[in-house]
């Protein structure tokens, strides 16, 4: 059954979906790396896709820009198709000193200047953070494929422009190691409906010095990512 912004069968989507926000980059996902992939909506330009990765089925499906876009097609999936783990994929800025473009991070938590999680929450704080039985496989597959991937705090923005200039070393001196705008949000939805969740992250630029990956490089130069990330949603916790 379609929603608003999905145009999909109900049994169109796989149990684990990746969310990376640009939606060209979910058709090159499908189209490097899965079997027999298909598009299953395309609301919008928000292209969607279900194919097999080594046998099993996954999912990968644009999702915007920001937590409020983000958070539309996150909980369509889950309350319409019976999504129950989300994998967001995509950029942040780093902000720790050591990253360099092209590392990998795991998003273990996420701070946020967004009130959505407030408003979920009754307006307390609420700590979020990603789902250990994806962030266990994520960090093993890491370790057994070679692959540097640091984990830790990121800062999910509402604004692309801060507007703040402390802000930045703010973070830096909460060990916070990059900047990006959809995972606490993400997090909060996870916890709400009862899935998994979490964030793994590419530094595509850095924003203390300045230095940023290439549209295209930001568009498909990210295969350590994505392969990664299909490894970790396909692999069941050791523990």
């Amino acid at each position: 059954m379609a929603t608003p912004h999905i145009d999909a069968p109900r049994q169109a989507f796989a149990p684990s979906v990746l969310l990376p926000g640009d939606p060209a980059r979910a058709a090159y996902i499908a189209e490097r790396f899965l079997e027999r992939p298909e598009r299953v909506c395309a609301v919008r330009n928000m292209w969607g896709f279900t194919g097999l990765y080594r046998g099993g089925a996954v999912s990968v499906m644009g999702s915007g820009m920001g937590i409020p876009s983000a958070l539309i097609y996150a909980t369509e999936l889950i309350d319409h198709y019976g999504v129950r783990r989300l994998l967001r994929i995509g950029t942040c800025g780093g902000v720790a000193n050591g990253l360099e473009l092209g590392d990998l991070v795991l998003a273990l938590g996420a701070c946020t200047d967004s009130a959505v999680n407030r408003t979920r929450f009754g307006g307390c704080d609420f700590a979020a953070t990603a789902s250990f039985a994806l962030v266990e496989p994520l960090v093993t597959t890491a370790r057994a494929r070679g692959l540097a991937l640091r984990v830790g705090t990121v800062f999910s923005t509402d604004l692309f422009y801060a507007a703040d200039p402390a802000a930045l070393a703010r973070m830096q001196s909460m060990g916070v190691l990059g900047v990006e705008m959809e995972a606490a949000g993400l997090y909060g939805l996870a916890a709400h409906r009862g899935v998994e969740a979490a964030a793994l992250l590419t530094v595509s630029d850095h924003l203390l010095d300045g230095r940023a990956m290439s549209p295209a490089q930001r568009e498909s130069g990210l295969d350590d990512m994505i392969e990664l990330a299909l490894e970790g949603v396909c692999r069941e916790p050791t523990s």
